[in-house]
């Protein structure tokens, strides 16, 4: 296959990729119950950073109209700031000699199809396992958000929920690996309805809430296992639309060969936490840290809570 061609192959494996990955990140948006997001965006910078209004609730009082009518403190309207971080990402350089991609040479359309499909997954995986890690860090290092030390049954699940009280109606989906899914199927629940599956993630529906099915390295601790349960727009990927791809062509050794490589970006939020911005360009690790998250806005209102137990055996 001449440059030329690779060229256009190349071009057309790029579109494939984020054509194929859009459709997917839509799926996945709409069965995990919008409560983690991934969409374009197209930021700028290292970090996007907004301003909102602290909540002025506590400026209620009680009066006393027949006591002195002394001064009465104030309360002063006051800004905070969140903010989500750009990951940058690669994928590569896959090492091929042209002469054993005869694949493309004779069907570059079923190539584009495997190539692009797989590519799409990884990143849709990544995606899911970097917004993971920023979770349960973030959440991670509020004590009040978390229940720990305890098996994973749907007592302690319900348990777990109700650290957030009167809102705890509003965490709708559960994000787990495969070995705490069946733990729970071994507590007798039933199995639930499957409405998204993608490679290794799997949506499904138990009892009224949304489960995420993924063996996502960020929900394991040793032995323990992390369980997420979330509210709407907890966590945020926000692609940048800068997936770029590139091919080359390496001569001399006896075979001609052949090298992809493609990068990106993307933006990781969490609700109600700030990013520390003294960390830029951070990799997984520094965004599975708690130490780089902060709350900033009350614990009702943030991104949900967390569970953290050891697996055992299923009766």
């Amino acid at each position: 296959m001449s440059a030329t061609d690779m060229v256009v192959f190349n071009t057309q494996l790029k579109t494939a990729t984020v054509e194929r990955l859009t459709q997917m990140s839509d799926a996945f948006n709409a069965a995990s119950n919008g409560s983690i997001i991934l969409s374009n965006a197209g930021n700028m910078g290292d970090f996007l950073e907004w301003s909102y209004f602290k909540n002025l609730g506590s400026a209620i009082r009680d009066v006393n109209i027949y006591g002195t009518n002394s001064s009465a403190g104030t309360t002063p309207v006051s800004q905070g700031q969140i903010n989500t971080v750009k990951a940058h990402t690669a994928f590569g350089p896959i090492l091929f000699e042209p002469k054993q991609f005869t694949l493309i040479q004779e069907n570059p359309d079923e190539a584009l199809r495997v190539i692009s499909t797989s590519l799409a997954q990884a990143m849709l995986q990544d995606q899911l396992n970097k917004a993971l890690f920023s979770g349960t860090a973030a959440i991670g290092e509020v004590a009040a958000l978390n229940q720990a030390g305890v098996a994973i049954t749907q007592v302690e699940l319900n348990n777990t929920h109700a650290l957030f009280g009167d809102r705890s109606m509003e965490l709708t989906t559960q994000v787990m690996t495969g070995a705490a899914y069946h733990q729970l199927i071994g507590n007798a629940l039933e199995n639930g309805n499957e409405l998204f599956s993608e490679g290794t993630v799997t949506i499904v529906d138990i009892l009224g809430k949304r489960s995420i099915i993924t063996d996502s390295p960020a929900l394991v601790d040793g032995t323990d296992q992390k369980v997420l349960c979330l509210t709407a727009n907890s966590l945020t990927v926000e692609p940048n639309g800068d997936f770029d791809s590139n091919i080359e062509t390496t001569n001399g050794k006896q075979r001609i060969e052949r090298t992809y490589q493609s990068e990106w970006s993307d933006n990781l939020g969490v609700k109600g936490y700030a990013w520390d911005i003294t960390v830029k360009s951070p990799d997984t690790a520094a965004l599975g840290t708690g130490a780089n998250w902060a709350k900033e806005w009350e614990d009702k209102n943030t991104a949900g809570v967390l569970l953290t137990a050891p697996l055992v055996a299923a009766p």
